[in-house]
């Protein structure tokens, strides 16, 4: 199985909904994880929302600090946001590979509840598109 850790700064719901995403469309060939630089210390609920619309089981997941996985070893390291890239990330042994997804914080929109849901919705479908095409389709 191959490790997967998703970065972010608040671990709220770009790294989150990755997390859940990859576990799901994933089967038994990856386990993801997520983390951030300074969580929030709890899930964006959009982003259980939008989970929850889309099937995807969420329930194991926290918004936890990229501390947490330093002694932990990936396959991967992929961060979702640009202030995740910018920063010193912490070094996990083995050498993963790096990814850089460039996602919008669809927590910081604002407008309607409706409107918010869709950009939530948005982010989704971009995150469903780079697993396809980073993990899925390179097996």
């Amino acid at each position: 199985m191959k490790k997967i850790l998703f970065l972010c700064t608040g671990n709220s719901a770009r790294s989150i909904i990755s997390e859940c995403l990859l576990n799901h469309m994933g089967g038994n060939k990856f386990n993801a994880y997520s983390a951030g630089s300074k969580p929030t210390g709890k899930v964006n609920p959009y982003a259980i929302q939008t989970l929850i619309k889309n099937n995807v089981n969420y329930s194991y997941v926290s918004s936890k600090s990229w501390d947490a996985f330093v002694n932990n070893s990936f396959d991967c390291v992929v961060t979702v946001c640009n202030n995740a890239a910018n920063e010193s990330c912490p070094i996990y042994p083995g050498s993963p590979k790096k990814l850089h997804w460039d996602l919008k914080d669809p927590a910081a929109f604002e407008g309607s509840k409706e409107e918010i849901l869709k950009e939530f919705q948005k982010t989704f479908d971009l995150i469903k598109k780079y697993i396809e095409q980073d993990f899925l389709h390179k097996l």
